[in-house]
């Protein structure tokens, strides 16, 4: 059995340096190591930056769905969801909340009344060209760190991470 001093094996990856919290608590080696814990850690502070930059009150998948509904209006619910990443229930609920705040209007499909069909309303275009420009700086301060290439690097690891990551649960 290995022990602490044991060197690490070429070709594998190193142990993760140990981190401390805030508090004061040192996060375990086995969470700095996993993919997910990292991810976890990425959206927590997004969202916290999120509220602060963009706005308090329209959420991330709101805005994702107001910006899929300007860019193709009139598409029907269920295929918005796909777009925007949502499960159909999620997108059924972020639809009615955006249309209660008078952002979005869904009309009944005349060939299919089973489909919602989506239209920003003239608030919601307010609402999102606002949101936009804000998001978009917000996008440029997140990605500080890194020139033009490297942001670029980061962007295409990020998209392949997560298309590897939605057929793993899609079950493919």
């Amino acid at each position: 059995m290995a022990d602490e001093t044991t060197p690490t094996a070429p070709g594998s990856p190193a142990a993760p340096a140990p981190r401390t919290t805030e508090c004061g608590v040192t996060i375990p080696p086995a969470l700095m190591a996993a993919p997910g814990y990292q991810v976890r850690r990425l959206y927590q502070a997004y969202l916290a930056v999120w509220v602060r930059a963009v706005d308090p009150t329209l959420t991330g998948p709101q805005f994702a769905v107001l910006t899929a509904v300007d860019a193709t209006p009139g598409r029907d619910q269920r295929s918005m969801a796909s777009a925007v990443a949502l499960d159909t229930s999620t997108m059924a609920d972020v639809a009615r909340r955006l249309e209660s705040r008078g952002l979005i209007v869904r009309r009944t499909d005349t060939a299919d009344g089973r489909r919602k069909l989506l239209y920003l309303t003239a608030e919601g275009e307010r609402t999102l060209r606002g949101a936009h420009d804000r998001a978009r700086q917000l996008d440029a301060r997140l990605l500080t760190p890194y020139d033009d290439d490297r942001r670029a690097d980061v962007m295409d690891l990020l998209t392949s991470l997560a298309d590897h990551w939605e057929g793993l649960a899609g079950g493919s």
